[in-house]
């Protein structure tokens, strides 16, 4: 799942992901189980796996599939343990990118995905080099569409609840919080029963980079082979189109 604050490229790949929608689901069943191992199966006292829940929610994991996911990650038969691991690099004209794994072999994933960048033209880099270059801020999208909550009020019931900014366009809010605030903003807006289109914390660029019609190929063809290896989470870099 590639990581952008603008929700107009979300849109631009939908039908694209509801062909990959079952490795999704996978990958999120993994950020399940991880959320489980870390905090137990009981949503009220796990604050992360009440995340990770929203956050599959928003990508249409039906709820009898989250719940089978956190009744597997707790049964005593499962020993998988999975490490958080994170990857920085750099894509054509220095594009910037952040990319999220879980894995239960470190050697096995950091070749896998120094072969996507090496495949791609883009370059692995060291920890820390193009981090400094995003922020952690909690992202929370609602389509007009599909929620009829005036715009007045949710934007005062966001700001009430935490919310750092409040981003009008044509068919969509989006939220913006600081990490601390995201889970508080979140149960706020869910006990007005409001459809999230997108829920998580991501990693946003503070700056954009703009690409030639042969770089966004290169680009594009990139993102595509990280979201395509099992151990990858999220793709976030700050390509603006």
């Amino acid at each position: 799942m590639s990581g952008h604050s603008k929700w107009k490229t979300i849109q631009a790949r939908k039908t694209k992901v509801d062909a990959q929608r079952g490795k999704i689901f996978t990958k999120l069943g993994r950020e399940i189980l991880m959320a489980v191992k870390a905090g137990g199966p009981d949503l009220n006292s796990n604050a992360k796996l009440r995340d990770v829940v929203a956050k599959a929610k928003a990508n249409n994991m039906p709820n009898d599939t989250i719940s089978n996911a956190i009744k597997k990650a707790s049964g005593e038969n499962n020993s998988k343990v999975y490490d958080e691991v994170t990857y920085e690099g750099y894509g054509p004209s220095g594009v910037a990118l952040i990319v999220n794994v879980s894995t239960d072999n470190k050697n096995r994933t950091a070749s896998e995905v120094r072969h996507a960048f090496d495949k791609a033209g883009g370059n692995l880099g060291t920890t820390g080099c193009v981090s400094y270059l995003f922020e952690r801020k909690g992202v929370i999208v609602l389509e007009k569409s599909a929620n009829s909550i005036s715009e007045d009020e949710l934007v005062m019931i966001s700001i009430d609840a935490g919310a750092d900014d409040f981003e009008v366009q044509e068919d969509y809010y989006e939220i913006t919080t600081s990490p601390e605030n995201f889970s508080k903003v979140r149960e706020v807006l869910e006990k007005q029963n409001l459809v999230f289109a997108q829920a998580e914390v991501q990693m946003l660029p503070k700056t954009y980079i703009e690409l030639d019609e042969k770089s966004v190929e290169q680009m594009q063809n990139l993102i595509d082979k990280l979201e395509e290896l099992d151990d990858v989470i999220e793709v976030f870099h700050n390509w603006g189109e």
